[in-house]
């Protein structure tokens, strides 16, 4: 899954920074970079609601290459749909095609979004890889910049292209989980007997669960250290014999 990047260049309202980072928020985006922006404050904190910290956490730069360093992709959007290629620089497509494209995609997606009056230059659209329009009302096409981009952040929400909620344990860790768990059962001698069975079980369980980085050094932080104590329980009962 990419790393979206979302970029507003020169937003004129910061109630409208605040409405974005709270779309942010909605649908698991964290980084926001500011290019030459209006002077952001109270409205913006306002309207951000719960995702205050994407608007904190925003950068601020001046100049768009600033802003697009390090990404890989980028993307311009656009209130106007750009169908015909002799009077546009870029043919645009649908947000779902767009998601469709860069959900396998593993490095930084730029997504830019222009100011509220006239949108992107058109020297800036013609650097950037895509273009995306959101398909509206042709009698009034243009919408609210922080309405346009929470249909653009809710589309590459459902396609995947945003992973959303803690990051899983890799497969080693998992592994890492079910070689501690069958010590511990030698540790307490655990009849043998019975060890394939709830071996298998304590995988199961696992798998099913599907746990957190931090679950995963939490339940290690526990087997080993139920193992440690049993091993240093039947060491001491050893030595007194």
């Amino acid at each position: 899954m990419p790393s979206i990047r979302i970029v507003l260049v020169e937003p004129l309202h910061d109630g409208n920074v605040g409405a974005i980072a709270r779309a942010m928020k909605n649908f698991g985006l964290e980084e926001l970079v500011l290019v030459r922006p209006c002077a952001v404050g109270e409205e913006a904190v306002k309207r951000s609601m719960h995702a205050v910290d994407v608007l904190k956490n925003a950068r601020t730069v001046f100049t768009e290459e600033e802003a697009l360093k390090g990404a890989d992709y980028v993307v311009a959007t656009s209130g106007i749909d750009t169908s015909n290629d002799r009077k546009f620089p870029r043919i645009s497509m649908a947000p779902e095609a767009f998601a469709e494209k860069v959900k396998d995609f593993g490095g930084t997606v730029a997504v830019l979004f222009g100011r509220e009056d006239f949108g992107l230059d058109n020297d800036l659209v013609k650097r950037c890889d895509f273009l995306v329009t959101i398909p509206a009302n042709p009698l009034y096409p243009i919408m609210n910049i922080s309405h346009a981009a929470a249909v653009l952040f809710y589309v590459l929400h459902s396609r995947d292209a945003v992973k959303l909620g803690p990051n899983k344990a890799s497969e080693m860790e998992v592994g890492k989980l079910n070689e501690y768990f069958s010590r511990l059962l030698d540790v307490i001698n655990y009849p043998e007997y019975k060890k394939v069975k709830t071996c298998v079980m304590f995988r199961r369980l696992m798998a099913r669960a599907m746990p957190s980085a931090w679950e995963f050094h939490t339940l290690m932080g526990i087997l080993d250290g139920a193992i440690d104590a049993g091993e240093l329980a039947a060491e001491k009962d050893g030595s007194k014999e």
